[in-house]
């Protein structure tokens, strides 16, 4: 039977979010937590994808923990395995294995509103804590449509994230669903293997050429030597990114020179004028994501791909249908349709201090205090979450912001003391949602023309954050405690004592003789009603922090 382990911080997952948590939990004296993985090993995104030509589109010493500057990174964008390999770095750098628990998949939440700590549910046991940090990050659940038909396709399916290696594309007809951040990378990788590639592309991207190249011996001897070159390096990368911000979320008309550079690219890369019409967004760049590759247009211009601008629609057998009516044979389909971002499965399985799961609380959208904190659920903490995400830069610093904020949040509650818990008021996670989509009505994410990932089934941005990093981590800096109230825990019931009834001694009044006969007087002993015990009721005590 599996022990029960009770832990003062549970952090839930062990990509960059869960392990920069718990880098930061040690840093801050606190051992006595654990990091719950549903996989074998560390990595979360980067573990979990690894298909052909997978790398990130983020420059390799910006997508780094400040605190862990890597000097060996072999190129300026680095591809997955190297990223995963920095992770596993961290983890053994930091001390942070005896924490791990893999392979425990969180099946249920619940709060106690007694106890004040999280009752967890693992497909291996159960733990409970006094605090918890959600990081399973929003890129962590593909996301598959409901195809009609695909259920009885007699060939190979797969999402990109559950790429299966052991099959061989070679001469295989394979139909590549989306074509999002991850299809871009996997079409020119796969395209010179394949016997045909269908591309089936609801709407086309934006793609910038991506200036890729080796990092130099001399450099990384250079960033070894000198550490403080690594850091020059990343703070230039780090102020350009900053500087581009304002065309996104201000003036997004600003993003027109960029939009004619995107056009020049599909113009030299692509000779087809039918195809170049295809490959051409009809919306403000920038709206979407913003791609990185020198491969694609090259790629999808082979004669072995075809592009089919429009959606799958249906399976019939071996037959992939599209919304246009384009049927093709295929032996394999791909799928790059992204993840569950916006509906994230982790929230149906956390229950809070009403009763109520996280989903349902987001049923209308996701929202939380300055991306951590969610109404009704004290002491829980989420690493990347609603309104977190960016747009032309690296989600780390995003997440070393959110650190900081959970690193004073614990010091609040060791000031505190006792058995205290912190539960965000509605009142503040209102104020600040409404600051924020007020703010993103001028972006070219919500006035571009495009609908994307980025926006939930009511057509708001919940994900992407509408300013600066720099702004982002001003505002998470600290817990401002007048935004929380404290709960405390219930006070012990007193004892209930009953005074003892106390008897009065019975006396016989003396009998007076008669003449004659006299019968004896009878004495009957007095009898005392017991008193009533009185017992004081408990009531639970919560306080307005001051």
């Amino acid at each position: 039977m599996a022990k029960h382990e009770h832990v003062r911080v549970a952090v839930i997952g062990s990509g960059f979010g869960g392990l920069g948590a718990a880098v930061r939990l040690r840093r801050e004296g606190i051992t006595d937590f654990v990091v719950l993985e549903r996989a074998d090993s560390v990595g979360g995104t980067w573990r979990d994808n690894s298909y052909p030509g997978c790398a990130c589109d983020v420059p390799s010493h910006l997508y780094s923990f400040s605190f862990a500057p890597n000097p060996d990174w072999p190129r300026t964008f680095s591809g997955q395995r190297h990223i995963r390999a920095y992770l596993e770095h961290v983890t053994d750098t930091f001390g942070i294995r005896p924490h791990l628990r893999l392979g425990h998949e969180v099946q249920r939440m619940e709060w106690d509103t007694e106890a004040l700590r999280w009752e967890i549910e693992t497909g291996r046991g159960t733990f409970s804590a006094d605090v918890v940090v959600s990081a399973t990050g929003p890129l962590s659940d593909p996301r598959i449509p409901d195809i009609p038909g695909l259920a009885d396709f007699p060939g190979k399916v797969f999402h990109s994230a559950r790429w299966d290696h052991d099959y061989d594309l070679t001469g295989k007809r394979v139909a590549m669903i989306g074509t999002g951040a991850s299809a871009i990378q996997i079409v020119p990788a796969i395209q010179p293997q394949v016997g045909k590639l269908t591309l089936f592309q609801r709407t086309p991207p934006w793609v910038m050429r991506r200036m890729d190249r080796a990092i130099t011996g001399p450099e990384r001897r250079l960033h070894r030597a000198l550490p403080v070159t690594g850091t020059l390096r990343r703070g230039l990368l780090w102020g350009i990114r900053e500087l581009q911000v304002g065309a996104f979320t201000k003036h997004p008309n600003e993003l027109g020179i960029v939009e004619k550079l995107a056009k020049a690219n599909i113009a030299k890369s692509i000779k087809d004028p039918v195809l170049r019409a295809k490959l051409t967004p009809s919306y403000r760049i920038g709206c979407k994501r913003i791609l990185l590759s020198s491969t694609y247009y090259p790629a999808v211009a082979q004669p072995n791909v075809d592009v089919v601008a429009s959606g799958l629609r249906e399976v019939r057998g071996s037959t992939v249908v599209a919304a246009d009516g384009t049927e093709t044979e295929v032996d394999a389909i791909v799928f790059g349709t992204g993840f569950h971002v916006t509906d994230m499965p982790i929230a149906e399985r956390v229950v809070g201090a009403e009763g109520r799961t996280l989903a349902e609380t987001w049923k209308g959208g996701m929202e939380a205090l300055r991306g951590a904190t969610a109404a009704g659920f004290p002491n829980f903490m989420t690493v990347i979450g609603p309104n977190t995400g960016l747009g032309n830069s690296s989600m780390i610093l995003m997440i070393e912001s959110q650190l900081n904020y959970m690193a004073d949040y614990l010091r609040q509650l060791d000031v505190l003391g006792g058995r205290a818990a912190l539960a965000v008021r509605p009142s503040a996670v209102g104020a600040w949602n409404r600051k924020v989509q007020a703010r993103m009505e001028r972006t070219v994410w919500k006035a571009g023309g495009c609908e994307s990932w980025y926006l939930d089934a009511n057509g708001r941005n919940t994900t992407l954050w509408p300013g600066t990093t720099g702004e982002f981590r001003r505002e998470t800096r600290r817990v401002d405690l007048s935004e929380y109230e404290v709960v405390r825990a219930p006070r012990p019931a007193k004892p209930a004592t009953a005074k003892p009834a106390t008897a009065k001694p019975a006396t016989a009044k003396p009998a007076t003789a008669k003449p004659a006969t006299a019968k004896p007087a009878t004495a009957k002993p007095a009898t005392a009603k017991p008193a009533a015990a009185k017992t004081r009721g408990t009531s639970r005590k919560t306080e307005a922090a001051q």
